[in-house]
């Protein structure tokens, strides 16, 4: 991830408290609260060591843990509970899968870094599972006690002009969502608004990103950082609690890697981000890709599908299949 290699696996473990050792550790966070870390022998900066032309996927039938007429229903579910005053704002997802009978998807990765660069792509090996991440999303970097986590609230196409009054909102609701959990465990007065809607272009695709930083209370450790922030905001929806009963009752499969966290901790240094556009092989002949979007009352439920259509169309493509 971003330039940092890790090689030579010493120990894997679901213990939030050996984050507090000092050492490196690769950190993959499930959705649902699965935790994976991993530590290594070897840390260094170096390019990414696997070929792109190597990749020979043929994942030409992908199939959807929802289709078109179940996600739309499940948006108009999404706006009902709207209406009825229980939610704001959802996150709503669904899983893609293919079969695969590869062993590997690193030097799917490597093409990733090849044909759709992003700014928090990262891969992970251990013996269960292969994480490839092409993620834009910063969940959270920390360098001492200061802290920053950057929502992605609001997609559009390159072509498009402007994003319209409901990514505006959407982001902002998050945004004021990441505030309230950053107060959790920032010293009080130190959380900010430090850039709000800021537009970001990215392969194919604009984002409305915003920044919130704070100042990290004293002595505390990363399973507390981790379980107050736990699922993030932007993937889950305002106010969290409600969002996640939504998801919960909707989404008939599990997200696993994807929407949870994924990057390093080493010390009181990290960066983590939101695992979206992200690749996941758990060795049981599948190959997963997980994509969806933000849903208000102002949410069309067509357009929303075709929001996840246009978020998963170029991966999928990379790694050799068609939506």
């Amino acid at each position: 991830m971003g330039g940092r290699f890790a090689h030579s696996l010493i120990e894997v473990s679901d213990d939030l408290t050996r984050l507090d050792d000092g050492n490196f550790w690769a950190v993959s966070i499930s959705y649902e609260g699965q935790i994976r870390l991993a530590r290594f022998a070897e840390e260094f900066a170096a390019p990414f060591p696997f070929d792109p032309s190597q990749w020979n996927g043929k994942l030409e039938k992908w199939s959807s843990s929802l289709n078109e007429v179940e996600y739309c229903d499940y948006v108009e579910a999404i706006r009902q509970s709207i209406a009825n005053g229980w939610v704001y704002q959802v996150n709503a997802c669904r899983v893609l899968n293919a079969e695969f009978s590869g062993t590997e998807i690193a030097s799917l990765f490597a093409k990733i870094l090849e044909e759709n660069p992003a700014p928090y792509a990262a891969f992970l090996s251990v013996p269960e599972i292969q994480i490839a991440s092409a993620s834009p999303e910063l969940f959270l970097r920390r360098s001492g006690n200061q802290l920053i986590t950057s929502p992605i609230k609001g997609t559009q196409e390159l072509l498009e002009q402007g994003f319209g009054k409901k990514d505006q909102s959407e982001n902002v609701m998050i945004v004021d969502l990441m505030r309230n959990d950053l107060g959790q465990i920032c010293q009080p007065g130190s959380v900010e608004v430090a850039e709000l809607l800021r537009s970001e272009e990215h392969p194919g695709l604009r984002h409305l990103v915003s920044d919130v930083v704070g100042t990290l209370k004293k002595d505390l450790s990363w399973s507390e950082i981790l379980n107050s922030l736990l699922p993030a905001g932007s993937i889950s929806g305002a106010p969290k609690s409600s969002a996640l009963k939504v998801i919960s009752q909707h989404e008939p499969v599990r997200r696993g890697p994807y929407c949870g966290i994924f990057g390093w901790i080493k010390g009181d240094s990290a960066e983590l981000s939101v695992a979206i556009r992200t690749f996941w092989n758990a060795k049981d002949g599948q190959i997963r890709f997980g994509t969806g979007a933000g849903i208000t009352w102002g949410s069309e439920p067509k357009a929303e599908w075709e929001e996840t259509q246009l978020k998963a169309r170029k991966l999928i493509s990379i790694a050799g299949g068609v939506l």
